[in-house]
């Protein structure tokens, strides 16, 4: 598979932009485990082009990730194309506009997964943007606004029109939010339409080796994209790679190499966000790291409670401790 004139091989896996998850730190994570290609979190484009600090850190991106795409997300031509610019001196190798946040404050300005109500408007915004930069341009979107607008075979073949190298498709409606199943029969069909040359991702519920080779040979995809299920988990790429090579699952990941995982995710939280908001912003992962083991409770409280590193690198040490003398545990 190859997007423009990146290659990736057979069948790639991606890191899907998460707001407040695939920053720096969670993606170098990615990426040891064997992620093809990752995504910033969105950044907002009138963030961008205000020079905002939050949206201008999203920026941050490092040899080693590459290739690597910068998504940004708005609604205003003038300010995308602005905010492509700006993307375009931060090197990556990929652009990527988001079509697919359902997030209200995000779709009520018509960005994000909003602009799925004006579809002659999401080609117009994309041209844009494919005519204002050097860069590869990609797309991440949805199935449609709604079950009454599931427009999207339409919009993979106008937008390939318009110039993007790949599109990525989370099988769900906006309407859906991230409730029920993921949806990838349309998926398939754009597969199937002799029209479509570009690299269709699919998107969406791919929790386990098993079900990313199903959906693989089921759907044809050329690569898939993983979001919610690598949080905690980033192992889950170095899975499913080991298990479409063998057709053998890997036993999970045990408590040290875990443990080896929280404290290296620490260490580029620090150096990337500094002591204070390091510590802060980890936080919200420990339960994720740990969900599956039994009575993790008062070592997670004490994680979450923390502020000095050192005190959480030795609550860290008695959790591998205490998980890796336990006869049987949870994984």
């Amino acid at each position: 598979m190859k997007i423009a004139d990146i290659s990736f091989g057979e069948f790639p896996l991606f890191l899907a932009p998460m707001e407040d998850v695939s920053d720096p730190p969670f993606r170098a994570l990615c990426k040891e485990q064997g992620c093809d290609m990752m995504y910033t979190e969105f950044i907002s484009v009138e963030g961008l082009i205000r020079d905002a600090t939050k949206s201008v850190q999203k920026l941050d991106i490092y040899e080693y990730e590459r290739p690597i795409g910068i998504q940004i997300f708005g609604a205003k031509i003038d300010s995308m194309r602005r905010a492509a610019e700006i993307v375009e001196e931060a090197k990556p190798e990929v652009l990527d506009i988001n079509y697919g946040c359902p997030v209200k404050k995000v779709v009520c300005k018509m960005a994000g997964a909003g602009i799925l109500q004006d579809i002659d408007r999401m080609v117009k915004l994309t041209k844009e943007i494919v005519d204002a930069t050097n860069l590869p341009v990609t797309v991440k979107t949805r199935l449609g606004w709604d079950n009454n607008s599931l427009y999207i075979e339409e919009v993979a073949e106008r937008l390939q029109d318009v110039g993007i190298k790949a599109l990525s498709i989370h099988g769900r409606t906006r309407k859906q939010m991230y409730k029920g199943e993921a949806d990838w029969s349309l998926i398939g069909k754009i597969k199937e339409n002799p029209r479509v040359h570009i690299p269709i991702i699919g998107n969406g519920d791919i929790d386990s080796p098993e079900k990313a080779v199903e959906y693989k040979n089921r759907y044809g995809v050329d690569g898939i994209m993983i979001g919610r299920a690598s949080i905690g988990n980033p192992w889950i790429f170095k899975e499913i790679k080991h298990f479409v090579k063998t057709g053998e699952k890997l036993p999970p990941p045990n408590i040290k190499e875990r443990v080896r995982v929280v404290k290296q995710h620490l260490k580029h939280s620090l150096e990337w966000k500094g002591p204070k908001l390091g510590v802060l912003e980890m936080r919200r992962h420990y339960t994720n790291y740990f969900r599956s083991y039994p009575h993790i409770k008062p070592y997670r409280s004490k994680l979450v409670t923390m502020d000095n590193p050192e005190d959480i690198i030795g609550i860290l040490n008695q959790i591998e401790e205490r998980y890796s003398q336990a006869e049987t545990y949870v994984v």
